[in-house]
C-alpha cells in the first residue's frame, strides 16, 4: 500500500494508463488477427487492405510505446511473409 499521497496519485495514474494500454493492445491484436483471416481466404485486395491498417496500427504503437519499434518491425515482417505465402496460390 502506498504510504504518501504522491505514490498514492501515482497508484491511481498507473491503474488507468494500465486499462488504457489494455484495450489499445487488444485493438491491435484484433486487427492484426483480421488481417491474417483475411490473408487465409485468399482475397488478395482484401488482404492487402488488412495489411496497410495493421502496419499503420504497428507503427502508431509502436510510435506510443505501446510495443517496442523492434518488435513492430518483427511483427510486420512476419505478417508481410504471412500475407505474400497465402495470397499468391
Amino acid at each position: 500500500m502506498p504510504n504518501t499521497s504522491n505514490a498514492k496519485k501515482a497508484l491511481r495514474q498507473n491503474a488507468k494508463l494500465r486499462l488504457h494500454n489494455r484495450t489499445l493492445r487488444a485493438s491491435l491484436r484484433t486487427v492484426l488477427k483480421k488481417a491474417r483471416e483475411a490473408a487465409e481466404s485468399g482475397d488478395a485486395t482484401v488482404a492487402q487492405e488488412a495489411f496497410r491498417t495493421a502496419v499503420k496500427r504497428l507503427d502508431q504503437a509502436a510510435a506510443k510505446h505501446l510495443i517496442h519499434k523492434n518488435a513492430a518491425s518483427r511483427t510486420k515482417s512476419r505478417l508481410s511473409k504471412f500475407v505474400k505465402l497465402h495470397t499468391s496460390k
